[in-house]
């Protein structure tokens, strides 16, 4: 399912779609305060930054939640990331292992993360924490969970497109929001917008919370030494946004045949695969998709798939990297 166009059109909010369900997300949004008021936060005994956002989906979540982890080695620490597992079926903490772990099991993020630093899987965020520390984890990097009220955040980074910014302002289902934006923002002690910069401009029109720090930078496609001019190209997504990596795709130089966008998580299925790559074989083009995609693609098809590896940089890295360093350490 693709998010409604409403949601983050310049005129959404006073689309009538969103009027009529603006009761609804009114009512989301109390429940959401509800939840936040339970307490008190379980605190571990290491220091837990949260990666989260107020939007649902799209916002570059996941190479914040890479760029954190990898700051974190940068001031002496061995973080360890905690995930949900979003549409994974295991409940209780548990390692994910990418040689013995599929998408279905563990989710296809905490599958790519686990790439990039040891990474837990758990229902339970408080026991998939407490797991991580077991096994020597010096900080835990929380993959989502900004509005979870079972752990204490010692420090909360909001991550938001900014060139959708925080679209209609209305919550699930009449917008995009899981609370409201001035409640989520209180609440946080970072706010990183991701776009060009002419979003990050516009972005900057917002009126954030006096003293909420703002720091901004811009995917980037990892420079692999691949020619993407040479080669005619299939590309498929199922991200929140998959229109921008067909964009970064273009902007490579590259020439793209067809581009099928999927739903947000949608199932790979052995019906839509072999669609795929009868196409390709029949317009000699070659298969791309994005390094989240690829995750959930079963391991008998992965060679027949190239990924573009996108990474955050940051233009100010000092204030994140500052940040971190005045964590307590274990």
């Amino acid at each position: 399912m693709h998010a409604p166009r409403f949601w983050t059109s310049p005129n959404g909010r006073r689309d009538w779609r969103a009027r009529v369900l603006s009761p609804l997300g009114a009512t989301y949004a109390h429940m959401t305060a509800r939840r936040l008021q339970k307490g008190p936060r379980n605190r571990m005994a290491v220091p837990v930054i949260c990666v989260g956002n107020i939007n649902v989906g799209g916002t570059g979540k996941t190479p914040t939640v890479i760029a954190v982890t990898e700051k974190l080695r940068d001031v002496f620490h061995d973080p360890h990331i905690v995930s949900r597992g979003y549409g994974g079926t295991i409940i209780n903490p548990t390692e994910v292992d990418p040689g013995r772990h599929t998408a279905a099991q563990t989710g296809d993020e905490p599958l790519l993360l686990s790439a990039f630093a040891r990474t837990w899987v758990a229902k339970d965020r408080v026991a998939g924490a407490q797991a991580a520390i077991a096994a020597g984890a010096t900080a835990i990097v929380l993959d989502d969970g900004f509005q979870d009220p079972s752990l204490f955040h010692d420090l909360s980074l909001v991550v938001v497109d900014a060139e959708t910014g925080f679209g209609n302002g209305y919550c699930l289902p009449a917008g995009p929001l899981r609370e409201r934006v001035e409640k989520g923002l209180r609440r946080a002690d970072i706010l990183l917008s991701i776009g060009s910069d002419a979003a990050q401009t516009a972005f900057r029109k917002n009126v954030l919370p006096s003293g909420l720090r703002h720091i901004s930078g811009a995917l980037t496609p990892l420079q692999t030494g691949m020619d993407w001019t040479d080669t005619p190209f299939i590309a498929f997504a199922g991200i929140a946004r998959p229109e921008k990596f067909f964009e970064t795709l273009r902007d490579l130089g590259a020439n793209i045949l067809r581009s099928e966008d999927l739903a947000d998580h949608q199932k790979l299925s052995p019906a839509l695969l072999s669609r795929l790559e009868t196409e390709a074989r029949s317009k000699g083009a070659q298969l791309v998709t994005t390094e989240k995609d690829a995750a959930r693609l079963p391991a008998t098809f992965r060679h027949k798939v190239i990924t573009l590896p996108v990474r955050l940089a940051l233009n100010d890295p000092a204030e994140l990297t500052e940040a971190l360093a005045r964590l307590p350490k274990p």
